[in-house]
Protein backbone atom coordinates (compact mmCIF):
# COMPACT_ATOMS: atom_id res chain seq x y z
CA UNK A 1 0.00 0.00 0.00
CA UNK A 2 0.94 3.47 -0.24
CA UNK A 3 1.70 4.91 3.33
CA UNK A 4 1.18 8.31 4.13
CA UNK A 5 4.56 10.46 4.47
CA UNK A 6 2.98 13.24 6.40
CA UNK A 7 1.75 11.91 9.86
CA UNK A 8 0.35 14.13 12.69
CA UNK A 9 0.16 12.96 16.48
CA UNK A 10 -1.32 16.46 18.02
CA UNK A 11 -0.77 14.78 21.52
CA UNK A 12 -3.37 15.42 24.27
CA UNK A 13 -1.67 15.89 27.70
CA UNK A 14 -1.85 13.72 30.17
CA UNK A 15 -2.89 11.00 27.96
CA UNK A 16 0.51 8.60 28.05
CA UNK A 17 2.18 11.05 25.31
CA UNK A 18 5.06 10.71 27.17
CA UNK A 19 5.68 7.15 26.54
CA UNK A 20 4.27 7.08 22.91
CA UNK A 21 7.12 9.90 22.06
CA UNK A 22 9.96 7.48 23.90
CA UNK A 23 9.08 4.82 21.64
CA UNK A 24 8.87 7.25 18.78
CA UNK A 25 12.65 8.28 19.64
CA UNK A 26 13.67 4.86 19.27
CA UNK A 27 11.37 4.11 16.06
CA UNK A 28 12.63 7.16 14.23
CA UNK A 29 16.00 5.90 14.32
CA UNK A 30 15.45 1.93 13.66
CA UNK A 31 12.95 3.15 10.56
CA UNK A 32 14.60 6.16 9.59
CA UNK A 33 11.58 8.17 9.44
CA UNK A 34 11.89 12.33 10.63
CA UNK A 35 10.51 12.96 13.70
CA UNK A 36 9.71 16.50 14.23
CA UNK A 37 8.97 17.39 18.06
CA UNK A 38 8.71 20.45 19.63
CA UNK A 39 9.68 22.16 22.73
CA UNK A 40 6.05 24.37 23.13
CA UNK A 41 4.07 22.60 25.59
CA UNK A 42 1.84 25.41 26.76
CA UNK A 43 0.32 26.90 24.01
CA UNK A 44 -2.68 24.67 21.96
CA UNK A 45 -4.48 27.78 20.57
CA UNK A 46 -2.89 29.67 17.55
CA UNK A 47 -4.48 32.73 15.89
CA UNK A 48 -4.03 32.73 12.55
CA UNK A 49 -1.04 33.80 11.50
CA UNK A 50 0.58 31.38 14.18
CA UNK A 51 -1.10 29.04 12.18
CA UNK A 52 -0.17 29.83 9.01
CA UNK A 53 3.45 29.51 10.06
CA UNK A 54 3.45 26.27 12.11
CA UNK A 55 1.81 24.47 9.21
CA UNK A 56 4.12 25.94 6.77
CA UNK A 57 6.95 24.96 9.34
CA UNK A 58 5.39 20.96 9.21
CA UNK A 59 4.53 21.18 5.61
CA UNK A 60 8.53 21.91 4.45
CA UNK A 61 10.06 18.91 6.89
CA UNK A 62 11.80 16.32 5.62
CA UNK A 63 9.29 13.36 4.70
CA UNK A 64 8.59 10.70 5.82
CA UNK A 65 7.71 13.19 8.90
CA UNK A 66 5.68 12.45 12.06
CA UNK A 67 5.24 15.64 13.91
CA UNK A 68 4.07 16.04 17.62
CA UNK A 69 3.34 18.97 19.82
CA UNK A 70 0.37 19.63 22.29
CA UNK A 71 -1.94 21.58 19.91
CA UNK A 72 -5.15 21.76 18.90
CA UNK A 73 -6.56 20.28 15.72
CA UNK A 74 -5.15 22.20 12.62
CA UNK A 75 -7.27 21.94 9.10
CA UNK A 76 -4.05 22.51 7.00
CA UNK A 77 -6.12 22.28 3.96
CA UNK A 78 -7.92 25.75 4.90
CA UNK A 79 -4.10 27.35 4.07
CA UNK A 80 -3.86 25.43 0.75
CA UNK A 81 -1.94 22.56 2.42
CA UNK A 82 -2.18 18.58 2.00
CA UNK A 83 -4.07 17.24 5.00
CA UNK A 84 -1.69 15.23 6.79
CA UNK A 85 -2.77 11.65 8.45
CA UNK A 86 -3.64 12.64 12.09
CA UNK A 87 -3.35 9.73 15.16
CA UNK A 88 -4.45 10.43 18.64
CA UNK A 89 -4.69 9.32 22.36
CA UNK A 90 -7.37 9.57 24.87
CA UNK A 91 -8.09 8.43 28.59
CA UNK A 92 -10.87 8.79 30.74
CA UNK A 93 -11.69 12.32 31.47
CA UNK A 94 -11.64 12.42 34.91
CA UNK A 95 -8.49 10.32 35.55
CA UNK A 96 -6.94 12.59 32.35
CA UNK A 97 -7.60 15.57 34.75
CA UNK A 98 -6.61 13.88 38.17
CA UNK A 99 -3.38 13.10 36.49
CA UNK A 100 -2.45 16.72 35.52
CA UNK A 101 -4.02 18.11 38.52
CA UNK A 102 -1.22 16.28 40.54
CA UNK A 103 1.47 16.26 37.76
CA UNK A 104 1.02 20.17 37.84
CA UNK A 105 2.10 19.80 41.55
CA UNK A 106 4.21 17.31 42.48
CA UNK A 107 5.45 15.98 39.15
CA UNK A 108 6.26 12.43 38.73
CA UNK A 109 9.44 9.82 39.12
CA UNK A 110 11.76 11.39 37.42
CA UNK A 111 13.03 13.84 39.86
CA UNK A 112 11.33 15.37 43.06
CA UNK A 113 11.79 19.35 41.44
CA UNK A 114 10.33 18.62 38.20
CA UNK A 115 7.15 20.49 39.33
CA UNK A 116 9.18 23.10 40.23
CA UNK A 117 9.60 23.69 37.17
CA UNK A 118 6.74 23.58 35.28
CA UNK A 119 5.22 25.47 38.03
CA UNK A 120 7.57 27.75 39.59
CA UNK A 121 5.10 30.80 40.63
CA UNK A 122 2.35 28.31 41.84
CA UNK A 123 1.87 29.43 45.58
CA UNK A 124 1.77 26.79 48.44
CA UNK A 125 -1.07 27.36 49.64
CA UNK A 126 -2.48 26.36 45.51
CA UNK A 127 0.37 23.48 45.43
CA UNK A 128 -1.09 21.65 48.61
CA UNK A 129 -4.77 22.49 47.67
CA UNK A 130 -6.74 19.25 48.61
CA UNK A 131 -8.27 18.00 45.75
CA UNK A 132 -11.97 18.23 47.98
CA UNK A 133 -12.07 21.23 48.19
CA UNK A 134 -10.85 22.51 44.93
CA UNK A 135 -13.95 20.42 43.70
CA UNK A 136 -16.79 21.22 45.92
CA UNK A 137 -16.01 24.62 46.39
CA UNK A 138 -15.64 25.09 42.58
CA UNK A 139 -12.25 26.90 42.14
CA UNK A 140 -11.87 27.86 38.51
CA UNK A 141 -9.12 24.66 38.18
CA UNK A 142 -11.73 22.16 38.84
CA UNK A 143 -14.64 23.70 37.05
CA UNK A 144 -15.51 24.76 33.41
CA UNK A 145 -14.08 25.74 30.97
CA UNK A 146 -10.94 24.21 32.37
CA UNK A 147 -12.34 20.93 32.85
CA UNK A 148 -13.25 20.87 28.77
CA UNK A 149 -9.87 20.01 27.84
CA UNK A 150 -9.83 16.68 25.51
CA UNK A 151 -12.44 18.10 22.57
CA UNK A 152 -10.52 21.12 21.75
CA UNK A 153 -7.51 18.75 20.69
CA UNK A 154 -10.34 17.35 18.39
CA UNK A 155 -12.69 20.34 17.34
CA UNK A 156 -9.78 22.80 16.49
CA UNK A 157 -8.66 26.25 16.25
CA UNK A 158 -12.23 27.98 16.40
CA UNK A 159 -13.24 30.12 19.13
CA UNK A 160 -16.21 27.85 19.45
CA UNK A 161 -14.39 24.61 20.41
CA UNK A 162 -13.41 26.17 23.32
CA UNK A 163 -16.96 26.21 24.50
CA UNK A 164 -17.99 23.27 26.62
CA UNK A 165 -21.37 21.96 24.29
CA UNK A 166 -23.31 20.36 21.89
CA UNK A 167 -20.98 22.45 18.68
CA UNK A 168 -17.70 21.88 20.03
CA UNK A 169 -18.59 17.74 20.17
CA UNK A 170 -19.97 17.18 16.94
CA UNK A 171 -17.01 18.89 15.21
CA UNK A 172 -14.84 17.02 17.30
CA UNK A 173 -16.70 13.88 15.91
CA UNK A 174 -16.81 15.04 12.59
CA UNK A 175 -12.98 15.76 12.95
CA UNK A 176 -12.29 12.03 14.16
CA UNK A 177 -14.08 10.46 11.73
CA UNK A 178 -12.74 12.23 8.81
CA UNK A 179 -9.29 13.35 9.25
CA UNK A 180 -7.84 11.02 12.03
CA UNK A 181 -6.47 7.91 10.55
CA UNK A 182 -6.77 6.21 14.54
CA UNK A 183 -7.74 7.95 17.81
CA UNK A 184 -6.86 5.41 20.61
CA UNK A 185 -7.42 4.75 23.85
CA UNK A 186 -4.72 4.73 27.07
CA UNK A 187 -6.21 2.01 28.78
CA UNK A 188 -5.87 -0.26 25.97
CA UNK A 189 -2.35 1.05 24.51
CA UNK A 190 -1.20 -2.52 23.76
CA UNK A 191 -4.36 -2.82 21.04
CA UNK A 192 -3.32 0.71 20.20
CA UNK A 193 0.45 0.33 19.39
CA UNK A 194 -0.87 -2.81 18.03
CA UNK A 195 -3.51 -0.78 15.28
CA UNK A 196 -0.48 1.79 14.71
CA UNK A 197 1.69 -1.06 13.73
CA UNK A 198 -0.36 -2.53 11.12
CA UNK A 199 -1.50 0.88 9.89
CA UNK A 200 1.54 2.79 9.54
CA UNK A 201 4.43 0.02 9.27
CA UNK A 202 7.25 1.82 8.00
CA UNK A 203 6.82 4.25 11.63
CA UNK A 204 5.44 1.92 14.19
CA UNK A 205 6.71 -1.73 12.92
CA UNK A 206 8.15 -3.05 15.93
CA UNK A 207 6.52 -1.06 18.44
CA UNK A 208 5.15 -3.53 20.76
CA UNK A 209 7.98 -5.55 21.24
CA UNK A 210 10.05 -2.29 21.96
CA UNK A 211 7.17 -1.34 24.53
CA UNK A 212 7.22 -4.48 26.35
CA UNK A 213 11.29 -4.66 26.65
CA UNK A 214 11.84 -4.09 30.38
CA UNK A 215 14.54 -1.55 29.83
CA UNK A 216 11.65 0.39 27.67
CA UNK A 217 9.01 -0.12 30.91
CA UNK A 218 11.50 0.62 33.42
CA UNK A 219 11.89 4.32 31.17
CA UNK A 220 8.09 4.44 30.91
CA UNK A 221 7.26 4.33 35.36
CA UNK A 222 9.65 7.01 35.40
CA UNK A 223 6.94 9.34 33.83
CA UNK A 224 3.96 8.07 36.17
CA UNK A 225 2.23 11.11 38.12
CA UNK A 226 3.69 10.98 41.99
CA UNK A 227 1.06 11.51 45.22
CA UNK A 228 -2.22 11.10 43.54
CA UNK A 229 -4.98 10.82 45.71
CA UNK A 230 -8.52 9.92 44.93
CA UNK A 231 -11.36 12.18 45.30
CA UNK A 232 -14.37 11.54 47.65
CA UNK A 233 -17.25 10.23 45.56
CA UNK A 234 -19.92 13.10 45.70
CA UNK A 235 -16.40 14.95 44.51
CA UNK A 236 -16.26 12.57 41.52
CA UNK A 237 -19.79 12.85 40.54
CA UNK A 238 -20.12 16.84 40.38
CA UNK A 239 -16.90 16.04 37.75
CA UNK A 240 -18.62 13.71 36.08
CA UNK A 241 -21.44 16.49 35.67
CA UNK A 242 -18.85 18.89 34.71
CA UNK A 243 -17.99 16.87 32.42
CA UNK A 244 -20.61 15.55 30.38
CA UNK A 245 -19.50 16.20 27.10
CA UNK A 246 -15.79 15.15 27.35
CA UNK A 247 -17.21 11.86 28.49
CA UNK A 248 -19.94 11.86 25.43
CA UNK A 249 -16.61 12.40 23.30
CA UNK A 250 -15.07 9.21 25.36
CA UNK A 251 -17.26 6.86 24.77
CA UNK A 252 -17.95 7.66 21.22
CA UNK A 253 -14.35 7.13 20.34
CA UNK A 254 -13.74 4.13 22.58
CA UNK A 255 -16.95 2.56 20.30
CA UNK A 256 -15.34 3.47 17.53
CA UNK A 257 -12.06 2.37 18.36
CA UNK A 258 -14.25 -0.94 19.71
CA UNK A 259 -15.20 -1.48 16.39
CA UNK A 260 -11.92 -1.19 14.38
CA UNK A 261 -10.52 -3.31 17.08
CA UNK A 262 -13.63 -5.74 16.50
CA UNK A 263 -12.97 -5.52 12.34
CA UNK A 264 -9.19 -6.59 12.77
CA UNK A 265 -9.52 -9.31 15.17
CA UNK A 266 -8.84 -7.89 18.49
CA UNK A 267 -10.47 -9.19 21.68
CA UNK A 268 -11.38 -6.43 24.12
CA UNK A 269 -10.72 -7.78 27.65
CA UNK A 270 -13.94 -6.85 29.49
CA UNK A 271 -13.50 -4.96 32.60
CA UNK A 272 -15.30 -3.47 35.17
CA UNK A 273 -16.92 -0.26 33.85
CA UNK A 274 -16.29 2.94 35.60
CA UNK A 275 -18.88 5.07 37.21
CA UNK A 276 -20.85 6.79 34.52
CA UNK A 277 -23.31 9.42 34.65
CA UNK A 278 -27.07 8.88 34.24
CA UNK A 279 -26.89 11.28 31.58
CA UNK A 280 -25.51 8.95 29.09
CA UNK A 281 -28.07 6.27 27.59
CA UNK A 282 -25.84 3.95 25.53
CA UNK A 283 -23.33 1.46 27.14
CA UNK A 284 -19.77 1.19 25.74
CA UNK A 285 -19.25 -0.91 22.94
CA UNK A 286 -17.29 -3.84 24.58
CA UNK A 287 -15.98 -6.61 21.93
CA UNK A 288 -16.12 -10.56 23.24
CA UNK A 289 -15.02 -11.86 20.40
CA UNK A 290 -13.17 -11.24 17.13
CA UNK A 291 -15.45 -11.00 13.95
CA UNK A 292 -14.44 -11.77 10.52
CA UNK A 293 -16.48 -8.47 8.71
CA UNK A 294 -16.49 -8.70 5.19
CA UNK A 295 -18.74 -6.14 4.40
CA UNK A 296 -15.60 -3.27 3.35
CA UNK A 297 -11.73 -4.84 2.30
CA UNK A 298 -9.34 -3.85 4.90
CA UNK A 299 -7.22 -2.71 2.14
CA UNK A 300 -9.27 -0.62 0.44
CA UNK A 301 -10.59 0.93 3.56
CA UNK A 302 -6.82 2.34 4.41
CA UNK A 303 -6.06 3.17 0.98
CA UNK A 304 -9.13 5.67 1.03
CA UNK A 305 -7.68 6.52 4.43
CA UNK A 306 -3.96 7.54 2.78
CA UNK A 307 -5.70 9.28 0.76
CA UNK A 308 -7.48 11.53 2.16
Amino acid sequence: LPFPSQVVYNRVGKCGSRTVVLLLRILSEKHGFNLVTSDIHNKTRLTKNEQMELIKNISTAEQPYLFTRHVHFLNFSRFGGDQPVYINIIRDPVNRFLSNYFFRRFGDWRGEQNHMIRTPNMRQEERYLDINVCILENYPECSNPRLFYIIPYFCGQHPRCREPGEWALERAKLNVNENFLLVGILEELEDVLLLLERFLPHYFKDVLSIYKNPEHRKLGNLTVTVKKTVPSPEAIQILYQRMRYEYEFYYYVKEQFHLLKRKFGLKSHIRKPSPRPEFFIPSPLETEEPMNDEEEDDEKWLEDIYKR
